[in-house]
């Protein structure tokens, strides 16, 4: 391995996202020995900066010729998110199938499985990929939260819902979808005063969400 590529790994690990991706762009594919290598980082450091269209490029390149296993599912597994949000639900789909049909589970798939079955109006499926996501690991955030949101949504077993929103918040405070959620689910009770704090904070926090900002006019039509 290059000096090049051991100094860019030393940053992209120290959390330097932007010092790796500018290190890794100036070495020649030559000096590497195996593209994919360079694909991979460059791949990262762009998905991990939220450059979700130029992650794509490099993580599709290494899902479709690396031979590391390993490699290919952690790849899949952020280009099936990159593909989230930039709206290619149907692709996103695609490769978490793909890793489930290839054997590997996580509670990072199921979740994201769970949030496309929403975004597709299949709720059912999608409470079942989070409850899944539970059973592998009972403290996913990420799972908690889209559970407890579903079910608010659908006015189901609100107590539920609740709980689990508040133990999704509880992980992650300053999350602005959590603190949507638990607005959410607070509205769903009828509890205006609770609805109203924990979505004007989720809307401080992410001004320009389209989901917090109908959902905090929704909740402001509400009596005290």
């Amino acid at each position: 391995m290059t000096e090049g590529m051991q100094e860019g790994i030393r940053l992209y690990r120290r959390g330097k996202y932007g010092d790796a991706l500018t290190r890794f762009l100036s070495i020649p594919v030559s000096e590497t020995g195996e593209s994919t290598d360079l694909a991979y980082f460059i791949g990262l450091c762009f998905a991990r900066m939220e450059k979700y269209e130029d992650a794509i490029v490099y993580l599709e390149q290494v899902v479709t010729v690396d031979e590391n296993l390993a490699r290919v599912y952690q790849c899949r597994l952020m280009l099936a998110v990159a593909y989230i949000f930039t709206g290619r639900t149907r692709l996103a789909n695609f490769e978490l199938k793909k890793l489930i049909d290839s054997g590997y589970t996580s509670p990072q798939v199921f979740s994201a499985l769970g949030y496309l079955s929403h975004s597709f109006g299949e709720d059912e499926e999608s409470l079942n990929w989070y409850e899944k996501a539970l059973e592998m690991d009972e403290s996913s955030t990420t799972a908690l939260n889209g559970l407890g949101y579903i079910l608010a949504d659908a006015g189901k077993d609100l107590t539920r819902a609740l709980s689990l929103c508040k133990k999704a918040f509880d992980g992650n405070p300053e999350n602005p979808a959590y603190l949507d959620s638990l607005g959410w689910v607070y509205y769903k009770l009828g509890l205006a005063k609770e609805a109203k704090t924990y979505m004007r904070r989720a809307r401080e926090k992410s001004p320009h969400d389209k989901i917090i900002e109908a959902h905090f006019a929704e909740i402001s039509k509400m009596q005290e």
